[in-house]
């Protein structure tokens, strides 16, 4: 019987079946180079990204080190020293007494500097810090009695600002600036209603009968407003001395003056709070003498600082480059 067509044998499907085997493993081995190959070109090119930033950021190390730092008084001709103090007068503010106390002292340490310029736009702040700061302008008056000190006002000096700028010799302000504010405060808030309102009990373990005092949670006692009161009324009446102390006969007459008000620099000159409407420039050429002006303010040493974040990124660096060979 004559058969049409051509059936492969039992022997022909086992030889294929073979064949399709070894091709899927040659071509499972050649992926598997391909991708190690891959895998090793990106490790290889991840470690050159972290070299060369690595040397980048040496050169930056290299350049920043060999700049000038912190608040290098170079200059020897005749000149008038600045000492700025802005903002928030606090411990923890730029403005805080270890720093304004170090740029006066620098001040009157130059020979070369002919007179200081206290340049203040600041709301207050601290009583201590300010009170630092003002015994220490007293102190190294006494010791160079011929250099004399200005306070100048810019925008505001309220509160500790002037406790600090009546140190000064004079005190001159722009006919605008906000100057006053001779008072202390101590603010709180009071959340009795409210937590009886959302129903919190309150739990408070003291040992002392006022160590709780002014607690927000509980309601306000007559004997805590009293010792509060008697508490700012002393520090006010330091505020008090150490303004007529400084201003002497300057200062009018009137109770106001001590109220807790302000006035602007227009105001305050017949009030006898200031002595003149000037600027920083106007008092260092026609007053001290020295129209150049060099500034004393100790600034934040931000290279240190990025040295320090300089150094926690090569760690960073280094570490992670570590970890690439690994994936």
């Amino acid at each position: 019987m004559a058969i049409f067509g051509d059936f492969p044998s039992s022997n022909t499907s086992n030889n294929t079946s073979q064949d399709t085997e070894q091709g899927s493993w040659e071509r499972k081995v050649l992926e598997e180079l391909a991708f190690a190959a891959l895998k090793e070109q990106r490790t290889s090119r991840r470690w050159s990204y972290v070299f060369k930033g690595l040397v980048l950021l040496y050169l930056v190390a290299i350049v920043l080190l060999a700049m000038p730092k912190g608040n290098q008084i170079i200059d020897t001709a005749r000149h008038t020293a600045l000492v700025e103090i802005n903002g928030v007068i606090a411990a923890d503010a730029e403005a805080n007494a270890d720093t304004i106390v170090t740029g006066l002292r620098d001040a009157f340490d130059n020979e070369h500097a002919q007179g200081l310029i206290l340049r203040l736009n600041t709301p207050g702040g601290s009583p201590v810090q300010a009170g630092i700061i003002n015994d220490e302008i007293k102190r190294l008056q006494q010791l160079r009695p011929d250099f004399p000190v200005y306070a100048v006002i810019q925008d505001v000096c309220a509160s500790g600002g002037y406790y600090i700028a009546v140190a000064a010799k004079e005190i001159y302000a722009d006919k605008a600036s906000i100057v006053g504010s001779i008072g202390v405060r101590m603010d709180s808030f009071g959340f009795t209603d409210a937590i009886n309102k959302i129903g919190v009990e309150r739990r408070s373990l003291t040992a002392g009968e006022n160590k709780a005092f002014l607690d927000p949670f509980l309601p306000m006692k007559e004997a805590d407003i009293q010792h509060a009161h008697s508490l700012l009324d002393n520090i006010h009446q330091q505020f008090i001395n150490v303004v007529k102390e400084g201003r002497g006969d300057r200062l009018v007459d009137d109770p106001a003056l001590f109220s807790g008000l302000f006035w602007s620099g227009e105001q305050a000159l017949p009030l006898g709070l200031i002595d003149g409407l000037a600027n920083s420039s106007t008092v260092a050429r026609d007053i001290i003498g020295a129209e150049d002006i060099i500034d004393y303010t100790p600034r934040p040493n931000y290279l240190d600082r990025f040295a320090g974040k300089l150094g926690a990124s090569l760690s960073q660096l280094l570490l992670q480059s570590s970890t690439l060979s690994l994936r």
